[in-house]
């Protein structure tokens, strides 16, 4: 993938978010394409909202 190369990441998130119910706050076509490395965060699961933890709340 792409993204592996240029961000020098081991793995990647790709997340879609499509209706009000499953999170989505803006309504248009958007993906959320997230480098992950090894070790990046404590606890790796939880997709999209697990990589930036003070988001995890919401």
């Amino acid at each position: 993938m792409i993204s592996l190369q240029i961000f020098g990441c081991t793995q990647t998130v790709i997340g879609i978010n499509t209706g009000a119910s499953a999170g989505q706050t803006v309504f248009h076509v958007h993906i959320h394409l997230i480098p992950r490395r090894d070790d990046d965060v404590a606890d790796p699961r939880g997709g999209v909202r697990g990589v930036i933890p003070s988001k995890q709340g919401y």
